[in-house]
């Protein structure tokens, strides 16, 4: 219910934040919004401003999502690990300390989020904690630190931002075009056909995404093997892959270590498979 409750409060905000923000352009512009131009620009206000807000309020709303507890003074000699440990790394990737938090689930898994290098976050479960010995638990860590380091959660909010912009605008025009007699941009069958299409159009859309998604693993795992060692995050993913293979939170899937292979493949995955992550680091030098 929580949950829940934050989706609906973080798009409220996004909408009470990109409406005003449209109207200030229309009014010192002058653009028509019913225009092809106009329509763009719309779209391009509400697929940035959407991707941008969630942006800004990651590392927020990933603590409230998981109930994680940032570490602010260490409670046991673990955490106190866990702080010099990335403390350590963020200073060989040459970024700022990050927050480090811990939150209670059975499943071995870490994320790092946040909207920008100084204002970051990296996040363990108690899960990764008790099933992992330090040497990978240090290779994830490094990992979470590379993400941060690569900058991305920005490239991510802006491949978003162009993708949920082409998806609202030609979702607008073909529906313009099939319901002209509805009185175009206005009836109910106009709007009726924007939610299909945009459905269908964001669906495949997320193949992009997911893509993405995909190349930043293997960038963050090539980072973790320079930070912390080859062999260490060789031995935290096949850790990994002797455990069940569940599928991650459905908020934190853009920011987990592992995906779960489907029989539609990998398009649709924002992970590669373990198996390949493993290989890539042993073809590395």
């Amino acid at each position: 219910m929580k949950r829940i409750l934050l989706f609906l409060a973080t798009n409220i905000a996004v909408l009470l934040v990109v409406s005003v923000v449209f109207n200030i352009v229309i009014a010192a512009t002058g653009i028509d919004a019913r225009g092809s131009a106009g329509l763009l620009i719309f779209c391009a206000l509400f697929g940035f401003g959407g991707a941008f807000v969630s942006l800004w309020i990651s590392r927020w709303m990933a603590i409230r999502s998981t109930g994680a507890r940032v570490i602010e003074r260490p409670q046991n000699q673990s955490e106190e690990w866990l702080l010099r440990t990335v403390q350590q790394q963020a200073q060989k990737a040459g970024i700022p300390m990050p927050q480090v938090a811990v939150y209670q689930s059975p499943s071995p898994n870490a994320f790092a989020t946040g909207r920008s290098k100084n204002h970051s976050l990296v996040a363990v479960s108690t899960g990764l904690l008790q099933s992992m010995n330090a040497d990978e638990v240090e290779a994830v860590l490094a990992h979470e630190v590379s993400h941060i380091a690569n900058g991305d959660m920005v490239t991510l909010t802006l491949i978003q931002g162009v993708v949920n912009t082409f998806v609202m605008f030609f979702a607008r025009i073909i529906a313009s075009a099939i319901a002209r007699g509805d009185n175009q941009r206005g009836g109910l069958a106009y709007f009726g056909l924007v939610m299909l299409l945009e459905v269908v159009f964001g669906i495949l859309a997320s193949v992009i995404v997911m893509w993405f998604s995909r190349q930043r693993e293997f960038r963050a795992d090539a980072g973790s093997a320079d930070i912390a060692g080859k062999q260490k995050m060789i031995a935290a993913l096949r850790r990994l892959q002797q455990g069940r293979e569940s599928e991650l939170d459905g908020t934190m899937l853009a920011f987990g270590i592992k995906g779960k292979r489907s029989t539609i493949g990998k398009l649709f995955m924002s992970h590669p498979p373990l198996e390949e992550r493993i290989h890539a680091l042993e073809q590395r030098r």
